[in-house]
């Protein structure tokens, strides 16, 4: 006779199970409670987002505020999830789900569903909340919570059927959905990093302030056995818009998401921030933090790359401004933008943190998304708990009232971006005081040194120089030449220039390498915050 914990246990026989129409209820095997079935698909969910925007926004409510304030950071990382109760523990597909818990920082209940069945007779139950499925302390305010309060969040972890020494699942996972519409993943690397949000809403917009809606309800589908992907949904709500989103993430080398949403506005938005993506940027090579900090770098990101719609690939190293910024980078469906992590070298952060393993993050619009602008935030920080940069698309057409919008779009997490320019790259920015050392330095005047590594600069003959194609909003360049980096590596170049402007207002630079009529490098972009020339004493 078959044992049947051991038959329902098994991947292929649940699969087997669900396609008899099985309830998922037999299939849950006393892992997590789950309640009535009601009909879903994702056009169904579009339909609700739709209709939903067409009424005031209604906050979700909550547990008591005063249990979840006393749920702080220190009391919310003792309460972890009991890997028990993860949801494809046992199969079908290889990532198991686990649970965020509510606290001070993440009030806003989360509703789960599991889905089952297939096409027109697909149901979702919700998951109910139970105390029971997390370990916490005997004392913990946690404790206090009403039944059935909710989750925060949820991941999915590494495989189940891998190689556990290697990457235990319980301990593992390589994506996380947590706090308002922030999402992230590992890369190549096993290291978080960055952040991906739903949608950014009226970013740095004066005194607008800034609008967070949230995911407010999440679908889980039944994956395939073996599969390396998963299929979610989301709905999302907020003051000024409502939305659905459709998750295909898979995970392989790094991972690659593609992202199909609807949108529908309530309100007019100022700042209408498509794939945004979030970072931190405290300080690099570029500008140093000295006597701030005793690390080299500090940054999940270095710079933000694009893929322009007419071709051109484009590096912007990122600034520590001392006021929050915006810069526009006009475009008409442009192929592709990103927050990247170029510097992989460990030595040039000297943190166990693992900065240098931190991912980089792609964009690619799956269709053309007309016209419009990559805007990139920065805001002033003075430590790296803050994320301080954003880069999103802006369309050029005002988001307003009763917009509605379907776009598709892929993430890629990985530690490189995915279609690399076959042109040299640019590899560091340093700026000094201008001038030359050992006289007297001028005022106002700034020595850029911009290093370029790549094939092109391998193939130039011996005595050739690759020329500096410098443009600047205003100011005088002076000082101007390539040389090869003298550190044995074919390929690897730098240009050179003093720069001097009068005034503080940032100067927007452009530099690429070229020789005679080709094109070697990226073009590299910047903008430079002038500041006085300070002298300094001593050696």
């Amino acid at each position: 006779m078959i044992n049947r914990r051991t038959f329902l246990h098994s991947a292929a026989a649940t699969a087997t199970l669900l396609s008899l129409g099985v309830p998922l209820e037999a299939l849950a095997d006393n892992r997590v409670k789950l309640g009535k079935a009601s009909a879903f698909s994702f056009e169904a969910l579009i339909a609700q987002a739709q209709a939903q925007a067409q009424k005031p926004y209604q906050a979700q409510p909550t547990a008591p505020r005063e249990i979840l304030e006393k749920i702080d950071y220190e009391a919310h990382g003792k309460i972890k999830f009991n890997t028990d109760y993860a949801l494809f523990a046992d199969g079908p597909g290889q990532f198991p789900v686990t649970f965020f818990h509510l606290g001070r920082f993440f009030q806003t209940p989360v509703h789960m569903h599991l889905i089952e069945g297939s096409g027109a007779k697909e149901k979702a139950r919700e998951i109910v909340y139970d105390e029971s499925y997390f370990d916490m302390p005997i004392d913990s305010p946690a404790r206090k919570l009403p039944k059935g309060s909710g989750f925060s969040g949820f991941r999915f972890q590494e495989s189940r059927i891998g190689d556990q020494e290697k990457l235990d699942w319980h301990k593992n996972d390589w994506v996380a959905f947590l706090g308002a519409s922030y999402f992230r993943a590992i890369g190549d690397l096993y290291q978080y990093g960055l952040s991906a949000r739903g949608i950014a809403l009226d970013v740095a917009q004066g005194d607008q302030p800034e609008e967070f809606p949230s995911f407010t309800h999440f679908y889980f589908t039944v994956p395939d056995d073996n599969s390396a992907t998963v299929v979610i949904y989301a709905l999302l709500d907020g003051p000024s818009i409502c939305g659905a989103y459709k998750f295909v993430m898979q995970r392989a080398e790094g991972v690659t998401m593609e992202i199909e949403t609807a949108l529908f506005l309530r309100r007019d938005i100022g700042r209408f921030g498509i794939a945004p993506v979030t970072s931190m940027y405290w300080f690099s090579e570029s500008v140093k933090a000295t006597g701030a900090d005793w690390r080299p770098e500090v940054h999940d990101s270095d710079g933000l790359a694009l893929w322009s719609g007419a071709g051109e690939h484009i590096w912007r190293p990122l600034n520590n401004p001392a006021q929050t910024t915006a810069s526009a980078f006009g475009d008409t469906s442009p192929r592709g933008f990103g927050l990247l992590q170029r510097d992989r070298n460990f030595d040039h952060y000297q943190d166990g943190v693992r900065y240098e393993r931190r991912p980089s993050l792609w964009v690619e619009p799956m269709e053309g998304w007309g016209e419009g602008a990559v805007q990139l935030i920065e805001i002033p920080t003075d430590d790296e708990i803050h994320d301080n940069v954003v880069a999103m698309w802006v369309p050029r057409a005002k988001a307003v009232a009763g917009s509605s919008y379907r776009l598709r779009y892929r993430l890629y997490w990985q530690k490189d971006e995915p279609f690399p320019s076959t042109l040299a790259r640019c590899v560091a920015t340093r700026l000094g005081n201008g001038g030359i050392p050992g006289q007297p330095r001028p005022q106002n005047v700034r020595k850029f040194m911009v290093e370029f590594l790549g094939a092109p600069l391998e193939k130039l003959a011996f005595g050739e120089l690759p020329e500096a194609v410098l443009t600047s909003s205003r100011g005088e360049f002076s000082y101007i030449f390539t040389e090869a980096v003298p550190d044995g590596v074919a390929g690897h170049w730098r240009a050179q220039f003093d720069f001097k402007v009068e005034g503080t207002a940032p100067v927007d630079l452009r530099l690429y390498l070229r020789h005679k009529d080709e094109t070697l490098s990226e073009t590299w972009l910047f903008q430079y915050q002038p500041f006085k020339t300070r002298t300094v004493y001593g050696s």
